[in-house]
């Protein structure tokens, strides 16, 4: 029983939009919010390939990664199975596969390419998913490409369906190299952008004698 005082508490999540009408077509919502979210930005410098008349120019937006693991289970569910049907039937079969969505086309788009084939179409353009917006609070709404997906299942019912898994996502924050300004996405890039921007203004500042210098030589 949650009490009245309580903070309510937020999940984690990614959101597919539309990509060519910004419309929402699922929230994935994460069961259990991870303990830890893993965090690599790569600089992108002018002056890689050794000039270095360029070597303090940046090539556009850093590299950025997310890497999480998020834990599924029907526990919960099990325990009052005469209101939790499905979780009785398929476990959690159904979140997982929800997940695997992100990566996989849909058997309709697949069948549609194979007509095209047959028809004898020279230049079948490539599948194009869903936008996947990464959520991380109301702060931190992301456009991401999912890079790596892994599931490992850790229990089982007696029909062999997964009843605990943990999950483990790997993301790649997509910017405006990747999206057109006036895309959805990279509009919620740019904010996401100006975000940590502000947030870099609240930092504290400190003078040269906090590092124990008088100045730079």
């Amino acid at each position: 029983m949650a009490f009245p005082s309580s903070p309510r508490v937020v999940k984690g999540g990614i959101v597919l939009v539309d990509p060519d009408t910004a419309k929402v077509r699922r929230v994935i919502a994460l069961q259990y919010n991870p303990e830890r979210l893993t965090r690599t930005l790569q600089a992108r410098y002018s002056g890689e390939g050794g000039d270095k008349s360029e070597a303090l120019r940046l090539r556009g937006p850093a590299t950025e990664t997310f890497r999480l693991e998020a834990d599924i289970d029907a526990a919960d569910q099990l325990e009052f199975p005469e209101r939790n049907r499905a979780a009785v039937e398929t476990g959690i079969a159904p979140q997982l596969a929800v997940l695997e969505s992100l990566v996989n086309p849909t058997s309709e788009d697949l069948r549609a390419n194979q007509r095209l084939a047959a028809q004898g179409t020279l230049e079948i353009a490539p599948m194009e998913s869903a936008l996947a917006l990464f959520v991380w609070g109301a702060n931190r709404i992301v456009p991401v490409q999912v890079t790596d997906f892994g599931v490992t299942e850790e229990a089982f019912d007696p029909g062999l369906n997964p009843i605990r898994a943990t999950v483990s996502l790997g993301l790649r924050v997509l910017t405006v190299d990747d999206l057109p300004f006036d895309h959805k996405g990279g509009g919620l890039f740019m904010a996401y952008l100006q975000s940590r921007e502000k947030l870099a203004g609240r930092a504290a500042t400190f003078g040269f004698e906090t590092l124990g210098i008088g100045g730079l030589p």
